[in-house]
């Protein structure tokens, strides 16, 4: 795995998101840096999935600019994401890893090797047969964190990655984020779980209505938030 060096800081510059009169992000401006893993929270509809995908590169802003390593308009080739319910195509395990290897120009000669390396990463060595919709919701998920590392990203954007998943689960996917957190690759993962922040980040970023309404290190922010939303947020009283 590289250092995160080529893609960081992901910087928005007064970046907005409209979709007709709707507002979806609201005059961001952000520095994603290298380091621990930063964790977006924030209720429903805060905007969260839209800002991971304008930070891979997915959609463009309405206004404003995003720049990766200082650059503007520089291919994803080196970030990775993961969504919430992350699609499997119809084949194995190992083949779905193989295909993303593919799509990542790795050289053929490298395929058996690296994807035996990312299924045994994932806990999913035993399964390399396995058809990959018949593989458990946790275990999707592991594959679709293998086959996002195929690509061996210097940044890693996650879409709520434990959502709707039971506790053996959770943990089985969290172990692997720390791993790859551990390898110098970057996360920035949005996550409904304030333990789940917890145990994470390194910073919290908070949206609320496509704004930022607080950003900082974690533990001051879960200790000692600034703002009346984080606080509300943190107390689990609905946002509206």
């Amino acid at each position: 795995m590289r250092a995160p060096c080529e893609e960081l800081p992901v910087v928005f510059d007064g970046v907005s998101v409209t979709a007709g009169p709707v507002t979806i992000l609201d005059n961001i401006s952000l520095s994603l840096a290298a380091g621990a893993p930063t964790v977006l929270i924030g209720p429903n509809g805060s905007g969260k999935s839209t800002l991971l995908r304008i930070a891979m590169g997915l959609m463009p802003p309405s206004r404003g600019r995003v720049t990766w390593g200082g650059r503007e308009n520089a291919p994803p080739l080196k970030r990775a994401i993961v969504f919430q319910r992350p699609a499997m195509l119809r084949r194995s395990a190992a083949a779905n890893i193989r295909f993303a290897l593919r799509a990542a120009g790795i050289p053929r000669a490298g395929h058996a090797a690296r994807t035996s390396e990312l299924l045994e990463l994932v806990g999913l060595g035993g399964l390399a047969d396995r058809a990959a919709r018949r593989l458990s919701g946790g275990e999707q998920q592991r594959l679709a964190l293998a086959r996002a590392l195929a690509r061996d990203p210097a940044v890693l954007f996650l879409d709520e990655p434990t959502a709707s998943l039971d506790p053996t689960a959770t943990k089985a996917v969290e172990d692997i984020i720390r791993a790859v957190s551990a390898r110098n690759i970057k996360v920035v993962m949005a996550t409904h779980d304030l333990g789940e922040a917890r145990r994470f980040a390194g910073d919290i970023v908070m949206l609320h209505r496509g704004r930022v309404v607080e950003a900082g290190p974690a533990a001051s922010f879960l200790d000692t938030p600034k703002t009346a939303e984080a606080r509300a947020f943190l107390a689990g009283e609905l946002l509206i």
